[in-house]
């Protein structure tokens, strides 16, 4: 049988995303072994029916769990300090099963509008099918989401620093608000980052997250998570919705995600600060109308920033002077920065969002949500600083 290394002794997060979770086989590898099963057998049919009933342990089919799967969300679990992960095969998956399997025809969504653009897609077109109302909130004013949330509500859905914008929504006060309207709050923590936000500490029922992003971090592998406190939830809704619509990490991913987990807080540090760096490059140039990152002190809320968050993540985004042909000549002038819409790389990215990431908006929803054309994002990576200044400057030059 497997031989588990952990122990019931509190270690510090880094000791946990390299060692936490970990079964060892006969074998006694030291690094953590990849089974790459569908299936397992039972030493009699009575240990199948046991099994099955749930009463004795023992893997069924890796659509239902998998020992490769179970380390990587043990050390999710003990990294975000919850009790219970589930992952999932993207970070879509994550977001729709977060939702879908809990809400139910007339049940109420409150959702932001400040979503990455297939979240919203989930939210203001695949949930309304289904027979869910759906409120978009466009304001991260507490006001707002009081009004919003002043009728009976199921779920609320929101990303916080936002995509692309970097709007910051108060976790805690949506979270009362969340609980006196009879719902949970679902939060899409993948700009934050784990090592920066922890949504469930501050209030949050359920925190999401495409660990394809910072997670694996160097461009491999696709994947997602659901992390909660919430038993209840888990048990009566997503186990169940999961296990049998099939959302599932493949084990050779999560071998990945585990391995990557070893060195998430080391590389998201390191490129936080050089997003610190390079914010404050742009903020100096002739070209740039105007910088947006948490970090910056006119940033419009600069003190929930403060308050929520112990970093300041690892995208810049830009609005440049002109319009959409500008923005795209600097974009093609960069040399060594990718053009690409993941983010969370070790390789800097950019990205336009309006005719990316969010093209399927209206240009009226882009505009209030202040995508223009104008408005540049960068994933900021691992490259030394001033190589990344430099491609900036040569291609603003250009």
């Amino acid at each position: 049988m497997p031989k588990s290394i952990s122990s019931t002794v509190t270690r510090r997060r880094q000791t946990n995303l390299v060692r936490g979770g970990m079964e060892r086989s006969q074998f006694d590898e030291l690094s953590e072994s990849m089974f790459l099963t569908s299936s397992y057998a039972y030493t009699s049919a009575e240990q199948a029916q046991r099994a099955f009933k749930g009463e004795e342990e023992h893997y069924l089919y890796s659509r239902y769990g998998n020992p490769t799967v179970t380390v990587f969300e043990e050390r999710m679990k003990m990294m975000e300090k919850a009790a219970i992960c589930q992952s999932t095969a993207s970070g879509m998956g994550a977001v729709f099963a977060s939702l879908a399997c809990m809400l139910k025809a007339g049940d109420r969504l409150v959702a932001s509008k400040a979503l990455f653009g297939s979240c919203d897609y989930v939210c203001s077109v695949l949930m309304p099918r289904y027979g869910i109302d759906v409120v978009s909130v466009l304001s991260s004013e507490i006001n707002v989401w009081e009004n919003a949330l002043s009728k009976p509500t199921a779920a609320v859905f929101l990303e916080t620093p936002s995509n692309p914008m970097m709007q910051m929504f108060d976790i805690s006060a949506i979270s009362e608000l969340t609980k006196e309207a009879g719902g949970r709050l679902i939060v899409d923590n993948v700009f934050a980052t784990p090592v920066f936000q922890q949504p469930l500490e501050l209030g949050a029922d359920v925190v999401v997250y495409s660990t394809t992003k910072h997670i694996d971090g160097q461009g491999r592998t696709v994947g997602g998570a659901i992390l909660t406190n919430d038993e209840v939830y888990y048990q009566d809704y997503l186990r169940m919705f999961v296990r049998h619509t099939g959302p599932t990490l493949s084990p050779f991913n999560a071998w990945i995600l585990t391995k990557a987990l070893e060195t998430l807080d080391i590389r998201v540090r390191q490129q936080a600060a050089n997003a610190i760096e390079v914010a404050d490059f742009l903020s100096k140039q002739s070209s740039v109308r105007k910088v947006i990152f948490p970090g910056l002190p006119d940033h419009p809320q600069f003190r929930l920033v403060e308050q929520q968050m112990s970093g300041l993540g690892t995208i810049v985004a830009v609005e440049l002077e002109g319009d959409q042909a500008r923005a795209f000549r600097f974009i093609n002038s960069l040399e060594m920065i990718d053009i690409s819409n993941n983010l969370g790389d070790a390789k800097s990215m950019v990205t336009h969002p309006a005719s990316t990431t969010h093209q399927r908006l209206h240009a009226q929803e882009r505009e209030d949500l202040g995508i223009t054309d104008n408005v540049v994002r960068f994933s900021i990576g691992l490259e030394d600083v001033e190589d990344i200044k430099d491609d900036i400057a040569q291609a603003m030059n250009a």
